[in-house]
C-alpha cells in the first residue's frame, strides 16, 4: 500500500534536514599556506605537446576541500589522474597512471607558500616486480598564478626518463 502523499512529504522533509545537519558537522578541512596554493591551481590549463596536440590539465577542488584531483587529457594518451592530500605537514600526490600502476609521492614538510613542491617516492601498487616502470619523483614550480611547470621522473628497470612540461591557465 503507498505511504499518504503527506508522510511522504514529511519523510523527504526529514531526510534533507538530517543531511543538512550532517554538512553542517563536516567544517572544511584542515590546511596550510603551502596546500592552499596548490589548491589555487584549480581551473583548466593547456599546453601543446611536440607533436602539436593540444594537452588539457584541469584542477579541482574536491572532497570537501580535503584533496586536488588533477585530469591530464591528451590526444596522445590515456588520460591520467592525480590526487592530491594533506598528510600532517606533507603533501602526498598519488598518481594514477596510464602505465597502470599508481605511484604514491610525498613533499617534506611543506607548510609555507613557496610556489615549488618537491614529490619524492614512497611506494607504488599495481606493479608485477618493484623495478618495473612507474613515477618516482615530482617537482611543481608556480612562478605565478598563470603558469605551472612539472618536472615527472620515470624509472624503469633501474634507467630514468625526466619529461618537463610547462603549462599555462586558460583564459
Amino acid at each position: 500500500m503507498p505511504l499518504p502523499r503527506t508522510l511522504g512529504l514529511l519523510l523527504l522533509s526529514l531526510s534533507l534536514c538530517v543531511f543538512a545537519a550532517a554538512q553542517e558537522m563536516h567544517p572544511p578541512a584542515r590546511s596550510t599556506p603551502a596546500f592552499d596554493q596548490l589548491k589555487s591551481l584549480a581551473g583548466e590549463w593547456e599546453r601543446t605537446n611536440a607533436q602539436g596536440s593540444k594537452v588539457s590539465l584541469t584542477y579541482q577542488v574536491v572532497s570537501n576541500g580535503s584533496a586536488l584531483m588533477e585530469r591530464l587529457k591528451s590526444a596522445d594518451e590515456s588520460e591520467m589522474i592525480t590526487m592530491y592530500s594533506l598528510d600532517g605537514d606533507h603533501i602526498v600526490a598519488t598518481h594514477y597512471c596510464s602505465a597502470g600502476n599508481q605511484p604514491t609521492m610525498q613533499t617534506p614538510a611543506a607548510t609555507a607558500a613557496t610556489g615549488k613542491y618537491d614529490f619524492s617516492f614512497v611506494r607504488v601498487s599495481g606493479t608485477k616486480t618493484p623495478d618495473e616502470g612507474h613515477m618516482v619523483s615530482l617537482s611543481l614550480t608556480m612562478p605565478d598564478k598563470d603558469r605551472l611547470t612539472q618536472v615527472w621522473t620515470f624509472e624503469d628497470h633501474g634507467k630514468s626518463l625526466v619529461g618537463t612540461f610547462t603549462f599555462t591557465r586558460k583564459k
